[in-house]
């Protein structure tokens, strides 16, 4: 009888591995889903950002905040992403955003691995940080169509490397809203607002919340959710996604 790790070898002998972003052949003995190539072609967000939102700015100088934290408030603390995502090339492969693209609308669940390995070590925060890992939920009709949630996939891995509580059900999208894609800041922020509520006040009162999602244009999405949460009492709430678009 062949034993798990015959098989394996037998199964990338015959169907070897491929990058999941532009489909070059890896090594039969790689654990990997991208290739070193496209990773190294991933652009890492680092200093200097908005010291609330986490927008990059052009130059360090003497602004900490981007001209839209600095003409409002924000209902979450502060936000960071792990990588910048140019949606005009989300249809060119080897591309982070093609794979974002391709995960959520071709409905590719396996694609998460690759996601996961674009964050690598990006991540800004740290074990002890949060108490309470919640993801942007979906509406369930979208859920039914795609067949998972894609920021979930994310925050199971997130709040595993924080060593830190993940709670899927702790608040919910109780109405459809279209893709955000094609509006702009204001249009955004009303098209979401009153979709989420929390289903368990009780889960987040008095604890420090990590809000994951995938991908973040302009912040609408987040400071809809991060509202939600501190008015059911959460302390305080932080945002992580995978990509920031341009």
């Amino acid at each position: 009888m062949m034993d798990l790790a015959m098989l394996h070898e037998v199964l990338n002998f015959f169907y070897p591995p491929h990058c999941a972003a532009c489909g070059a052949g890896l090594p039969i003995e790689t654990r990997k889903s991208i290739c070193g190539g496209c990773l190294a072609r991933i652009e890492r967000l680092s200093d200097p950002l908005c010291a609330v939102c986490g927008e990059p700015m052009s130059a360090a100088g003497n602004i900490s905040l981007c001209s839209r934290c600095h003409g409002g408030t924000r209902n979450f603390r502060m936000a960071r992403s792990a990588a910048r995502y140019d949606p005009s090339r989300e249809f060119e492969p080897g591309t982070l955003g093609a794979i974002i693209r391709h995960h959520k609308y071709g409905r590719d669940q396996s694609l998460a691995r690759a996601l996961l390995e674009c964050v690598g070590d990006n991540l800004p925060y740290r074990s002890g940080d949060h108490d309470l890992v919640i993801p942007v939920p979906l509406h369930r009709q979208r859920l039914r169509w795609r067949g998972f949630n894609q920021a979930a996939l994310l925050g199971i891995d997130i709040a595993r490397r924080l060593d830190c509580e993940f709670d899927l059900t702790a608040m919910m999208r109780g109405r459809a809203t279209p893709p955000q894609t094609a509006h702009d800041h204001n249009a955004r922020r009303r098209n979401v607002r009153n979709a989420f509520r929390v289903a368990h006040p009780r889960r987040v009162a008095g604890r420090r919340v990590l809000l994951i999602d995938d991908v973040m244009t302009t912040g609408a999405t987040a400071d809809e959710c991060a509202g939600v949460l501190r008015q059911a009492g959460a302390r305080v709430v932080d945002v992580f996604t995978l990509a920031r678009a341009r």
